[in-house]
């Protein structure tokens, strides 16, 4: 079997088709990213991871979802229950941290237990971009809060319960998407604050958890914006500068590096230009979301295989089995408990 592309890559519909399995046979890539509509049910779900994983028995097959809570959740109600957004984390932990660090723990065991029940094994979460006055809407909420003390701290521990129970996080949006004042979505944010002043705050929630001892276990995500002041031509997720000396050296992370969604239109050029830029200025795996089988093949046609040293890190990464020892909607409930004893004070 050859060795696995450098790209994670999201899939058309509830099923693998005939023309993607073909496809995959051919170019394998590394792993798999799931929406909602590839999420129609448990029990067709569990049928689609089981599917994606036997393409590759040999191996590991990281599969990923964006479920954080709040706006962004694939595993949508009613078919799943629904978790609060981060912010409300925040909120707590602004009162009283120790029944935030409590609520971080219920809110990572309750999306854990969701994710291991169908097969799902890496998470894009939690996010650790600062929530700032001029934060985008497309942020918002998903950010635990401002301090960056605090959402390191709550960070920590949202990541390290997800690796008790047997989920891979995505921290992002490295290196901070916080001061981007328009959605990266649709267009490219450009962020004009001084190097000196995001090391003392963007920076900080990202290098504490390079520094911790779980920075080997997880992945990161870069963001599609421009910091003027250290490249101001190019966004961080195709900047060779933004990650060697932000990523890399100043925040410290040394895990594997995953872009953002190439198909977003922060990103200028083809398919094949926006995967070949973001390989080459450091990232290790380019992300391909939108499942459109014409841009599906040109990603893998485009993007070289893992070397070995990668593929072996990657594999590492895996995670034990889990079977889940907690109900999510129950784990859930009692969040939901404690946020309201929190806010309300009752």
């Amino acid at each position: 079997m050859s060795r696995p592309r450098a790209a994670v890559v999201g899939i058309a519909g509830t099923t693998l088709a005939a023309e993607e399995r073909a496809l995959f046979e051919r170019a394998p890539p590394a792993g798999f990213i799931l929406f909602k509509r590839n999420c129609a049910a448990p029990a067709q779900l569990r049928a689609l991871t089981a599917e994606l994983k036997a393409l590759f028995p040999e191996r590991w097959v990281p599969i990923l979802v964006d479920q954080e809570g709040g706006r962004v959740q694939r595993l949508a109600a009613p078919q799943w229950p629904a978790a609060p957004a981060l912010r409300r984390i925040g909120e707590l932990a602004e009162l009283d941290p120790a029944l935030g660090r409590e609520a971080a723990r219920l809110h990572a065991t309750a999306i854990a237990a969701m994710l291991t029940a169908c097969g799902l094994d890496v998470v894009c979460a939690p996010c650790l971009d600062l929530l700032r006055p001029e934060t985008t809407a497309a942020i918002g909420d998903r950010a635990f809060a401002a301090s960056p003390a605090l959402v390191a701290d709550l960070g920590l521990v949202y990541a390290q319960t997800l690796l008790d129970h047997g989920v891979v996080p995505v921290i992002k949006h490295l290196p901070g998407h916080g001061r981007a004042t328009v959605d990266s979505h649709l267009d490219l944010p450009r962020v004009t604050a001084e190097r000196a002043e995001l090391e003392r705050s963007d920076f900080r929630t990202f290098r504490a958890l390079a520094a911790a001892p779980l920075a080997e276990r997880i992945l990161g995500m870069t963001a599609h914006i421009v910091f003027e002041a250290i490249d101001p031509e190019r966004p961080a997720t195709q900047s060779p500068s933004v990650i060697a000396t932000v990523i890399r050296e100043t925040i410290g992370f040394r895990g594997l590096l995953l872009s953002d969604d190439l198909s977003m239109q922060a990103l200028a050029g083809s398919i094949e230009t926006r995967a070949r830029a973001s390989l080459e200025a450091g990232c290790d795996l380019a992300l391909h979301c939108n499942g459109e089988f014409d841009e599906l093949e040109a990603v893998l046609a485009t993007v070289p295989a893992l070397d070995a040293a990668t593929t072996a890190r990657l594999e590492a990464l895996a995670p034990a089995r889990v079977v889940p020892e907690v109900v999510a909607e129950e784990v859930l409930a009692e969040l939901e408990m404690r946020l309201g004893h929190g806010v309300t004070g009752v």
